[in-house]
């Protein structure tokens, strides 16, 4: 919109159109730099975490050639699965303190880099021992990869963008699951044999050269500031950097992080939804890293076929998981939007266990476990930054993720010694399920329903019937809407 010259003979009138006009051009501006900035930075990163989440689950279907060439049990698969989040959970804070050093760019190439030479290196695992450090080191080479991408996005955008940011990024999770494991399957069915190298062995070095090429790109692509980027002119420099600093000084400094590291400690709201957390990932692992076991379990044993068939469930998530999520922000209900789906999941968990043996039945099952799992993930984790107070949120919502990531490396080794004690993987479908219904109990228990309703209220105050942002109330347009945003998509 073009801006009129200011007739004063209007007065009081003309100055105020004036004003509106400004602000009018002020926010479409801001929406243009920031939709540049996003399609700048945003798809490269939806790709690499893309492809961190293949690496990290494609033993899924590796293990079918690993039980047939090297003799891993299902015991041994699963203690790997726990030595990534070993390696993953002790490597997280020193990956993030050289991360406060070196910067979000130089820790995200890093990462990458090693994560891809690991991933290639499994190819010469030789037996169980030689399998468990290849996982634990990959869970020491993508440490800091989560936590590095959000430092990176809060160098470019305020927190009234930056949650919309990281629910694009969060989409890559059941992306990878849905086309990780088609492709994770092809690889195997086409390479097997191929130079004298196993089906497994492609597996792992093929999808184990992309992050190297992606680190690469990164290092070309990414910087660390706006002021540092040469695709930017000099007043969209201008804008971000003001916006960056407007949205620090709302926040506070230091003096109130170190305080709330003390008051989180003390919180029983984080210890609350820290249990909850290892109830949701609880159910992340049956829905990631038991999904093609199960399938292959039910009689499928071509790798091809099985990774099409475990490409099914995560597509189904991701339909199910943008409606729940949305209708959870319509009615400002999150309680129930995480208890429904986690009920579902429970159910079809114990109904699995005495079906196994059909595969049609199998992958419906297991599309209906990956729907109530993705959906339940997505509305939980917007609890914390509602439920937590500002001073407690940041590291709060660190302690809730370290907690579910120790139920992560916890889980599959238990539920591997039940079923070697039992010899029947749908007693270990059935304890998953009972560790989720606790998580239930302490959702709906442990939080009032009350204190998201009201921090949801206030929010909704600044959201039209539509959810876009109202503008002239406070005269800071979309600024005035971080509060409502970090409750709604965006903090998923």
């Amino acid at each position: 919109m073009r801006l009129e010259p200011l007739n004063w003979n209007q007065g009081i009138g003309g100055l105020s159109m004036a004003i509106d006009a400004a602000t009018e051009v002020s926010l479409t501006e801001k929406k243009r730099i920031y939709r540049k900035v996003a399609l700048r930075l945003m798809p490269l990163l939806v790709i690499c975490y893309f492809i961190s989440f293949i690496d990290r689950t494609n033993i899924g279907i590796a293990q079918i050639g690993l039980e047939r060439d090297l003799g891993f049990s299902e015991a041994v698969y699963a203690l790997g699965v726990s030595c990534f989040f070993v390696g993953f959970i002790i490597f997280e804070i020193p990956s993030n303190a050289l991360m406060s050093r070196i910067g979000a760019r130089k820790t995200i190439v890093r990462i990458m880099m090693l994560w891809g030479l690991v991933t290639i290196a499994t190819m010469f695992i030789t037996g169980p021992v030689t399998f468990y450090i290849a996982r634990f080191l990959l869970g020491v080479a993508e440490a800091g990869f989560f936590p590095g991408c959000l430092l990176f996005l809060s160098y470019w955008f305020p927190s009234s963008r930056r949650t919309g940011m990281t629910a694009i990024f969060f989409m890559a999770i059941p992306i990878s699951g849905a086309v990780g494991s088609a492709m994770s399957g092809w690889i195997m069915s086409a390479f097997g044999g191929v130079a004298g190298l196993a089906d497994w062995q492609w597996l792992f070095v093929i999808e184990g050269i992309p992050p190297l090429i992606l680190a690469g790109i990164a290092w070309l692509v990414l910087c660390d500031r706006p002021s540092q980027a040469k695709w930017l002119s000099g007043a969209e420099k201008a804008v971000v950097e003001q916006d960056l600093a407007d949205d620090s000084a709302t926040k506070g400094t230091g003096h109130e992080s170190h305080g709330g590291l003390r008051v989180a400690l003390r919180d029983p709201r984080v210890w609350i939804l820290g249990l909850g957390a290892c109830a949701a990932y609880t159910f992340a692992n049956a829905v990631s890293f038991w999904t093609p076991r199960i399938i292959h379990r039910s009689g499928i044993d071509d790798p091809l076929s099985l990774g099409l068939l475990s490409a099914i469930p995560p597509i189904g998530g991701i339909i199910v998981m943008l409606l729940v999520g949305r209708h959870s922000d319509r009615t400002r209900e999150r309680r129930w939007h995480t208890a429904v789906p986690w009920l579902t999941g429970i159910a079809t968990m114990f109904i699995l266990a005495f079906t196994l043996d059909t595969p049609p039945l199998v992958v419906v099952l297991l599309t209906v476990m990956a729907c109530a799992h993705y959906s339940g993930l997505t509305v939980f984790y917007s609890i914390p930054s509602i439920y937590l107070s500002p001073r407690t949120a940041a590291t709060g919502i660190a302690f809730v993720t370290a907690a579910g990531s120790v139920m992560a490396a916890v889980a599959p080794a238990m539920l591997a010694a039940i079923q070697a004690i039992t010899g029947d993987i749908s007693v270990g479908l059935m304890a998953s399920g009972l560790i989720i219904l606790c998580g239930v109990f302490v959702v709906l228990i442990g939080i009032p329903a009350k204190s998201l309703r009201e921090a949801d209220t206030r929010q909704a105050t600044e959201l039209n019937a539509e959810g876009e942002p109202t503008v002239g109330q406070n005269g800071c347009g979309d600024e005035a809407v971080s509060g409502s945003v970090a409750s709604g998509d965006g903090e998923r």
